[in-house]
């Protein structure tokens, strides 16, 4: 079986889908905006070049374009050879040593030549260009490193990227408010959709703005309701027509019996052992349907609107224990109570029955003349009450306690196999739990934590 995929947030997802496709898009106008950069540069600085080329060789290196050609070449970072007929006429004045000092021999063999290309000097990467004059006999030479290139550039990339940044910013923003917008349809759906309960299944209204995508899945869920509402309907149609056919013959039932056993008391033993035997099964009938009713309408959701009140554990405890004296009595039971002022909040009711059922099996399945121990304990967040009993029980039996309609095997005590699965809807219902282990004492021990109220 596969595990269960972890829940994802719809608007976080199309907002980082956004961004995702945002940031690419940025990405890739900026890797395009470095390449044509990349080119105007390298287009632009080699016309520089050109044009310092084309000074040199046609201007005096003493007149005033000299100067002007010195700051030029200061202002872009180019050094410059200038050859005629095979020496060294002029150069800038930071030459550095470790470029060439000397024109190749193939470029004064070329006639008006112009040869751009790179090379690798001091750790860095160069621009070279060369040209040559056969008019003149004049060849020069022009270095400028990429990094002086370069660097403008790189400026106006980084002040780009930081725009992009705080365009990206904006836009998460803007998405971040756009979305939750357009996805309040759903959380309308969703809050309606949590309101409705057993009281309210009525049609859900579409939420505005009407979305045609929602439109759908509300009608299927309105459908849904209405099933719903039938099924509950006839459910409890059925609960109460049971309660009235069933009730009454039973009860017809249950008075004959008395009336023939009051009639033949002294006549016939057997005949009164018999009647005595049809009243316990009888007796027992009644109980199963008393018990199928309340768990049929038992709602674990119904807390909200079940009449609920503060509750002395104690006092209803005791309560319980008063109604089932006679079995106690019977079975010659010892009683060990410890018990402190506790409360908690909920329907009296229910909560009577669910201790009067465990007590009533606690009873039940501990041996004759067994031990019956009632405590409890309280916690910052919880109240812990605790039934146990004297006797023995196996491991296996208590993986199935709280089964509807198990029953030990060997058991030879009557029972309908429903008490502690009520117990667990009555718990469920006041978000309490319902524990079982072996009791030191060898019997079972019953565990009914509640959660703390203040008083």
């Amino acid at each position: 079986m596969k595990a269960a995929q972890p829940a994802i947030s719809l608007q976080q997802s199309l907002i980082q889908k956004a961004m995702h496709s945002s940031i690419l898009a940025g990405l890739l106008a900026w890797l395009l905006m470095v390449a044509i950069s990349l080119y105007q540069a390298m287009q632009t600085h080699d016309q520089i070049m050109d044009e310092i080329a084309d000074m040199l060789m046609i201007s005096d290196l003493n007149s005033i374009s000299a100067q002007q050609l010195e700051e030029l070449s200061d202002e872009f970072d180019v050094h410059y050879q200038l050859y005629g007929q095979q020496q060294l006429l002029a150069q800038s004045e930071d030459y550095p040593t470790f470029l060439p000092t000397t024109i190749p021999q193939q470029l004064a063999q070329h006639d008006d030549d112009e040869v751009f290309s790179f090379l690798i000097a001091d750790g860095q990467l160069w621009r070279r260009y060369q040209a040559t004059q056969s008019e003149q006999a004049l060849a020069v030479t022009l270095y400028q490193p990429l990094s002086s290139r370069f660097q403008e550039m790189l400026h106006s990339m980084l002040l780009f990227a930081l725009i992009l940044l705080v365009l990206w910013g904006i836009l998460w923003l803007l998405l971040r408010r756009s979305i939750a917008q357009q996805l309040a349809p759903f959380k309308q759906l969703s809050q309606a959709i949590a309101d409705k309960s057993s009281h309210d299944l009525s049609p859900i209204i579409a939420p505005q703005p009407a979305l045609i995508e929602l439109q759908p899945i509300v009608q299927q869920l309105n459908y849904l309701l209405q099933g719903l509402d039938r099924a509950l309907q006839a459910e409890q149609r059925f609960t109460a027509d049971a309660s009235h056919e069933l009730r009454s013959p039973l009860s017809a039932l249950s008075m004959r019996l008395q009336l023939l056993s009051r009639k033949y008391a002294d006549e016939n033993p057997n005949l009164l052992e018999d009647l005595e035997r049809m009243q316990q099964d009888l007796t027992r009938s009644t109980q199963i349907l008393e018990q199928l009713l309340l768990l049929a309408r038992l709602d674990p959701t119904d807390l909200q609107d079940l009449p609920q009140q503060l509750i002395n554990l104690p006092e209803l405890l005791e309560d319980a224990l008063a109604l089932l004296q006679p079995q106690i009595q019977q079975r010659q039971s010892q009683l060990h109570v410890v018990l402190a002022p506790l409360f908690i909040q909920g329907n009296p009711e229910l909560i009577f029955t669910c201790l009067r059922n465990i007590l009533d099996n606690a009873i039940r399945y501990m041996p004759q003349q067994g031990d019956l121990y009632v405590s409890a304990e309280q916690t910052h967040q919880a109240i812990q009450i605790y039934i146990e009993n004297s006797g023995e029980i196996n491991a296996e039996v208590l993986t199935h306690l709280g089964e509807r309609f198990y029953r030990a095997l060997g058991s030879k005590t009557q029972g309908s196999g429903l008490g502690l699965s009520i117990c667990h809807q009555i718990m469920a219902i006041h978000h309490g739990q319902l524990y079982y282990a072996i009791s030191s004492y060898g019997g079972l021990k019953v565990c009914l934590r509640f959660n703390r109220v203040a008083r």
